[in-house]
């Protein structure tokens, strides 16, 4: 059978990734001395959410930083040296961090490795449009599920640390407390916008959980993977919808190439309707770190206030 050039790179990549885990002997985990537990986290909401539950008791770092987009994220050698040196690995799951999975699976062999996002119960995940086997895994845009995730990163910190469980649970507490009053002041924000405008369009498929939380339809370009081909007959027929519906404003995204939403700009354009992009969201990735946005609660409440402003047509 004949082997594609990416099957090829494919089997390439995870061979090098298996030869540099056992090249570093999968490293050492935090010394007694030292009772700082060493964890790597995927993405950066996953980073914030270990480092708010673990507080003084943990150093996070996080393998995917500002703009990068975790649908085709594939590891460095320097992410190589930092998962073999953690004591704890966290992942999201539900097929987010595709490129990845086979090194996580065989990290987990060697270490405690946790995707945290498989916690949360079947029926309140989505299923993927294209393929109802997957499940659309961008769930921390509904706060009511990452509340899930949540939970557990505090029993996963407990069971590597259990000597910091009170801290863990006090914690996981506050944080969840925290979350919950996010929840509410996104779905006021929402719900200010006029139902006939609660339409968000947006690069592709990450808001879906966002739409089903606060009563909004939503629209992507692309599937629920930035993997996924944008066709011409889905920007044309978004085109249409923008005109027909009088649409105001849709949405770049800070880790997808805004290409094809000014295609549909300047499609609606050629039909004689004005569309404005009403601002940048966060979907796969957060914002710079030491901002607001750069939190996980910064960055949903950064999205609703943006969809709000916009779609009301506020200044």
């Amino acid at each position: 059978m004949m082997t594609t050039r990416r099957s090829f790179h494919a089997w390439l990549g995870r061979s090098a990734a298996a030869a540099l885990l056992l090249a570093a002997g999968f490293g050492t985990a935090a010394s007694a001395q030292d009772k700082t537990l060493n964890v790597v986290a995927t993405t950066g909401m996953l980073g914030d959410t270990v480092r708010q539950v673990g507080g003084e008791r943990v150093k996070v770092t996080t393998l995917m930083g500002v703009g990068v987009d975790p649908h085709t994220y594939r590891q460095t050698r320097s992410d190589i040296a930092r998962l073999t040196r953690a004591d704890l690995v966290v992942w999201h799951g539900l097929r987010l961090e595709a490129q990845l999975e086979s090194l996580f699976h065989d990290l987990a062999r060697r270490k405690r490795v946790e995707a945290l996002a498989e916690a949360i119960p079947k029926d309140r995940l989505l299923g993927d449009e294209d393929d109802k086997a997957l499940s659309d895994p961008h769930v921390w845009m509904d706060p009511a599920l990452w509340q899930f995730v949540i939970a557990r990163a505090r029993d996963t910190l407990i069971e590597a640390d259990p000597e910091g469980r009170e801290v863990y649970e006090a914690n996981a507490k506050r944080y969840s407390e925290e979350v919950s009053a996010l929840e509410g002041r996104v779905k006021t924000l929402l719900q200010s916008v006029p139902e006939k405008d609660r339409v968000l369009v947006t690069a592709h498929d990450a808001f879906r959980y966002f739409g089903r939380a606060n009563g909004y339809e939503v629209l992507g370009i692309q599937g629920i993977s930035t993997e996924s081909e944008a066709s011409l007959h889905r920007v044309e027929a978004l085109v249409k919808l923008l005109v027909e519906r009088r649409i105001k404003a849709i949405f770049v995204e800070s880790s997808v190439s805004d290409q094809n939403i000014r295609a549909l700009i300047e499609g609606a354009a050629a039909r004689g309707h004005k569309v404005v992009i009403g601002g940048e969201l966060f979907s796969d990735a957060m914002g710079e770190p030491g901002t607001v946005e750069g939190t996980y609660i910064g960055m949903i409440e950064h999205n609703a206030k943006t969809v709000a402003r916009a779609l009301k047509g506020d200044e």
